[in-house]
């Protein structure tokens, strides 16, 4: 599998669309609504650029098959959008993109990772839980038109 891992920009709005529906379509209730919950899909990179975070996609073929990306807080950084086309899991990639905040998130001094996944994306869950993450002792609801409920996970980091 030939990946290329880049910075996502404003012109991957239908790219990210596209990977995120196909990655709701998988579970009851989920859906994707852009211009009301998720506008920031739209023009990512500017949006990730005013949290002051990045934001990555993985390619393959010229298709989008992965991202994430991270929002900045003191001393922490919390995921945001990780997302992996069904079509390519289980071969390394969401830890690529794991690895990537990872490393931003050293450089920056941050002491810990935080983040919200959703209750049902339980494949999410194994894999945070595989790097070290910690979680599903909080949750908040959304109120969106998915009726979202989020666990809350996360990670010390050793800063050296």
């Amino acid at each position: 599998m030939s990946i290329r891992y880049r910075y996502g920009e404003n012109s991957d709005e239908a790219g990210l669309i596209t990977l995120i529906e196909k990655c709701f379509a998988g579970y009851d209730n989920c859906i994707l609504d852009v211009d009301n919950e998720e506008p920031q899909l739209r023009h990512i990179r500017t949006h990730f650029d005013d949290l002051g975070g990045e934001f990555w996609v993985a390619e393959q073929d010229g298709k989008i098959v992965g991202c994430i990306g991270y929002k900045p807080t003191e001393d922490t950084v919390e995921i945001k959008h990780l997302y992996v086309d069904t079509d390519v899991r289980r071969q390394g990639l969401a830890t690529h993109l794991c690895d990537l905040v990872e490393e931003a998130a050293l450089k920056r001094g941050a002491v810990k990772i935080t983040l919200w996944t959703d209750t049902r994306f339980m494949e999410a869950h194994a894999l945070y839980e595989k790097r070290g993450f910690a979680g599903k002792t909080e949750t908040r609801e959304l109120n969106d038109i998915s009726e979202t409920v989020e666990y809350y996970y996360e990670k010390p980091l050793r800063v050296s």
